[in-house]
């Protein structure tokens, strides 16, 4: 099987997109933070001693994902149309679970873009309240969903 990210000399490379047409493309990613019920407490009642804990991740959330090509070798810069981020309050956790919706139309895929996104936010929700809980949890980061391209639709089973 060949490797995309690899030349002919097995040397690394950014796979040639150039020759795809741009198609309309979507991204839903989702990942978990579990913690102690005081962290989770505080969090929800907007008590943390660094600032709104919630919307920060979501902020950083989207950053996360615009940032993905400088975080990720191999990823294209992409012009992203929308990213947003949905949080649900997990209370039995007790924690918090982040979705990330990424969108474009373009020549390549916007699921790392998702999965960035995610990842970044959930980090950021452990950054602003580690001085409560240090041992959170952070889990099950999955692409959930993509459209688009030439292997077209995938959704996870439940």
């Amino acid at each position: 099987m060949k490797l995309t990210h690899l030349d002919e000399n097995d040397r690394p490379k950014m796979v040639d997109v150039s020759p795809k047409g741009d198609t309309f493309r979507v991204a839903v990613a989702s990942g978990t933070i579990q913690m102690s019920q005081n962290a989770y407490d505080m969090i929800v009642a907007n008590k943390t001693k660094k600032g709104p804990v919630i919307q920060t991740a979501v902020i950083a959330s989207i950053m996360g994902a615009k940032k993905t090509s400088s975080l990720i070798p191999m990823c294209h810069p992409l012009m992203l149309t929308s990213v947003s981020c949905e949080v649900e309050e997990m209370p039995d956790l007790p924690g918090f679970k982040l979705r990330v919706t990424a969108k474009l139309f373009g020549k390549t895929g916007v699921e790392m873009e998702s999965l960035t996104g995610v990842s970044i936010g959930l980090l950021t929700i452990y950054d602003m309240a580690k001085a409560i809980d240090k041992s959170m949890v952070i889990s099950d980061i999955i692409l959930e969903e993509k459209d688009g391209g030439k292997s077209g639709h995938f959704k996870r089973s439940s």
